[in-house]
């Protein structure tokens, strides 16, 4: 996000801000999702995206979300929204959708990685966390989420920056910074990692093998739990502020050639 706007807790559009009713959206991935939550508690979501385009199904999903637990739209006091990483095409609609609501209701958003959502599943008691997504093309999505003391107790804070490469080069990279016993790799992928971990272990000269957390594809709950966090530190963003997080270029931006002469 550039020129991120926070707005303090004081500013919602809520008369108690632990009771604030959020809507959260994952269009990061085929596995995408909604859900509400109230009052610290998921109270609806919206099953996996079928087949169709995202367009089309997200907004279906959410009319009938919507129905079912008779709710509005204009109710809803905090929007979030994975940004980033994940498929180009899911992030825009996610994002243009989200900034109308934004826009048109006046309310704020909280911005959230794709990748914080998969660590925030984890049950393992360790200094560091290390999601791990499908980027294609033979590549994975990865952070590094140290566990840290906050107001509403431990949260996950990024260290460095969100990256993708290759599995062989994600061992490395994490070889060169943490010890085994430091860290948890989470992903809803595991298989993805599966050779290149055997390779690594297997060459290694130190003890020790990196545990890996299977978490779910489905995003949305967590996505509203940390937006619930985001709302309570009043870390939320305005539609003008959000942005997407691609982590790499997309393919139009790889394949761009200037024309001949400039």
């Amino acid at each position: 996000m550039r020129n991120a706007h926070f707005w303090p807790v004081w500013q919602l559009d809520c008369p108690i801000i632990r009771h604030v009713l959020i809507l959260a959206l994952d269009t990061s991935s085929p596995a995408g999702s909604l859900a509400v939550l109230r009052d610290d508690t998921i109270i609806a979501t919206a099953p996996a995206w079928s087949g169709e385009l995202y367009s089309s199904r997200m907004f279906r999903q959410l009319e009938l979300l919507l129905h079912e637990h008779d709710l509005r739209l204009d109710a809803i006091e905090v929007f979030a929204v994975v940004v980033g990483p994940g498929s180009f095409t899911g992030l825009r609609v996610g994002l243009a959708a989200v900034k109308g609501w934004a826009e048109v209701y006046r309310k704020p958003i909280a911005a959230v990685s794709a990748l914080e959502a998969v660590a925030a599943q984890s049950s393992l008691d360790v200094p560091a966390l290390v999601p791990v997504l499908d980027a294609r093309r033979a590549q994975i999505y990865f952070g590094i989420y140290e566990r840290a003391l906050s107001s509403n107790g431990r949260d996950l804070e990024l260290a460095g920056q969100e990256c993708v490469a290759t599995p062989e080069e994600f061992f490395g990279a994490l070889d060169s910074r943490y010890a085994a016993s430091e860290l948890a790799i989470v992903t809803p992928v595991p298989e993805l990692l599966a050779s290149a971990m055997s390779r690594y272990e297997t060459t290694r000269s130190t003890s020790g093998h990196f545990r890996v957390e299977q978490a779910s594809p489905v995003l949305a709950p967590h996505v509203a739990r940390i937006g619930h966090g985001r709302a309570l530190e009043g870390k939320l963003v305005d539609s003008l502020a959000l942005d997407a997080n691609y982590v790499r270029r997309s393919d139009a931006e790889l394949h761009w050639k200037a024309p001949a002469g400039s």
